[in-house]
């Protein structure tokens, strides 16, 4: 798999590389408001980097269900100081998790080189944004909104959904004139799906990784793993987190977006030298 043009700054995915969470969020699932303040935040940032991360996903507004929206200032005024900072620090690949296009735009300005939305740019102004920014960016399945999406999620059959769902968004993208080479896709684990939608979509991953787009997979810490575990709280999910993103690499996932970046460091690597050997 070729490398990524990432604002100037090449994503090398001949092998799998792990991207790490930081979420300038009161109110995300796992750690809602540990990172809230900007030292902490910056702090948590080169943290990651130095354990291993390749991307850092900043975000400024929790797509956890049942989440409140912000307002677009609000989610500038949590990301842009954070992403300038880093951008001037490190020299990690910054990505934006936003489904806004004032945001999208300002991100990159600040220097984020990949975009990442769970919307798939289709918000209001999104694709001509994403378009406009030129980074690669991450289009995810979900069905229907954070706030409501795991209330009676329903599928005939989940994988082909979300497969058709992934192919028109690549084709209105490329229709857009956003270029086929700079898209990923990310099936949306746990947004809008019951656990043996998740199950199921992992086990036959290798079918969305076959669209040709890298494969970003995010289970980190998920109520999904809760669920296989008896009920764990978040706290008690990290040995499951590293499973998963192991499983995903081995299923084709290019990209694994966790908290846990240098523990899940060290198991991609295991895995994918063992599946690299012919």
């Amino acid at each position: 798999m070729p490398s990524l043009n990432c604002g100037g700054k090449l994503l090398d995915l001949s092998s799998p590389q792990v991207m790490g969470i930081l979420n300038i969020t009161p109110d995300s699932f796992s750690d809602g408001g540990v990172f809230f303040a900007r030292e902490a935040a910056l702090r948590q940032a080169r943290q990651m980097y130095e354990a291993g991360a390749a991307i850092i996903d900043v975000g400024g507004e929790s797509t956890r269900p049942g989440a409140r929206p912000v307002s677009v200032q609000e989610e500038l005024d949590r990301v842009i100081p954070i992403i300038e900072t880093l951008h001037a620090e490190l020299p990690v690949i910054l990505s934006v998790d936003t489904s806004k296009a004032e945001v999208m735009r300002e991100a990159v300005q600040a220097g984020a080189g990949m975009i990442n939305d769970v919307y798939a740019l289709r918000r209001e102004g999104a694709l001509d944004a994403a378009r406009e920014c030129d980074v690669p960016v991450c289009l995810m399945h979900m069905q229907g909104e954070p706030r409501t999406m795991q209330q009676e999620p329903r599928y005939g059959d989940v994988v082909q959904e979300v497969l058709q769902f992934l192919r028109q968004r690549i084709d209105t993208c490329r229709q857009a004139g956003i270029a086929r080479e700079k898209l990923l896709i990310d099936p949306g684990f746990g947004f809008g799906k019951r656990l043996q939608h998740n199950l199921q979509l992992m086990k036959q991953l290798p079918e969305l990784a076959a669209l040709g787009c890298p494969v970003l997979v995010g289970v980190s810490r998920k109520s999904m793993l809760g669920s296989l575990l008896g009920g764990r709280p978040v706290e008690g999910r990290l040995h499951a987190s590293v499973a998963a993103a192991t499983l995903a690499v081995w299923l084709g996932a290019a990209i694994v977006r966790v908290h846990d970046v240098g523990a899940t460091v060290d198991a991609v690597k295991v895995a994918a030298a063992v599946k690299q050997i012919d």
